[in-house]
């Protein structure tokens, strides 16, 4: 089920930071209480292979998102504690040292199950052990979403797992709605910050193909 247009999950998760601290975060609280957008990504796995490069690429602009009053936070299914052995870890061993966004440690997979972006491809009941026997890794696809000020989740997307993001995106999605936010206009396919938007209606749209 798309959440765009929705308030995101009201859910606290554990998570973890550089210093090895273990604490609850609540993405929405963390939206609406600090007045801020949220660019909350999620990544397959700890201690693998494109999922540093990824983490990594975010930590490199994370000053960019500050700028854009945007708080950034990873997330995958691993532990708080395995999520603090890989911040330990250096780079040139495939580490992610030195980044210091928080990352959500959604052991339990309550948040990712509600968000439906577990890898799953099958569930099957098992009547002589009474359990459930899941087909798949039951991890998470690398889903990306912009939460904003008021915790609507304005964009989402899911990547399978070959296919690392492009971190520049986000900060283009992040400056199209703050435009949108403050002036009014939308932001047409390509746009970027500078270049020209448009009214929302034939006129409009009639007036910015015809100069481009």
């Amino acid at each position: 089920m798309a959440l765009v247009g929705k308030k995101f999950p009201n859910l606290n998760v554990d998570a973890m930071n550089e210093m090895g601290d273990t604490f609850k975060v609540n993405v929405l609280e963390e939206a609406v209480n600090n007045k801020k957008k949220v660019l909350l990504f999620w990544y397959p796995k700890d201690f693998t292979f494109v999922c540093p490069t990824e983490l990594h690429a975010f930590q490199a602009a994370l000053g960019e998102f500050e700028k854009r009053n945007t708080i950034l936070i990873g997330a995958s299914c691993d532990t708080p504690e395995v999520h603090f052995a890989w911040l330990n870890t250096s780079k040139d061993n495939g580490g992610i040292e030195g980044v210091t966004y928080p990352i959500l440690a959604d052991s339990n997979r309550n948040l990712s199950s509600i968000l439906g972006i577990l890898d799953i491809t099958k569930e099957t009941y098992d009547e002589e052990t009474g359990t459930v026997q899941v087909e798949g890794d039951n991890v998470t696809y690398r889903a990306t979403y912009l939460i904003d000020e008021d915790g609507v989740v304005q964009h989402e997307s899911i990547n399978n797992m070959p296919l690392g993001r492009n971190v520049n995106e986000y900060l283009r999605l992040i400056d199209a709605l703050t435009h949108n936010q403050k002036h009014g206009e939308v932001c047409p396919a390509n746009w970027e910050e500078g270049k020209d938007a448009m009214s929302a209606d034939r006129k409009g749209v009639a007036s910015y193909l015809a100069s481009h």
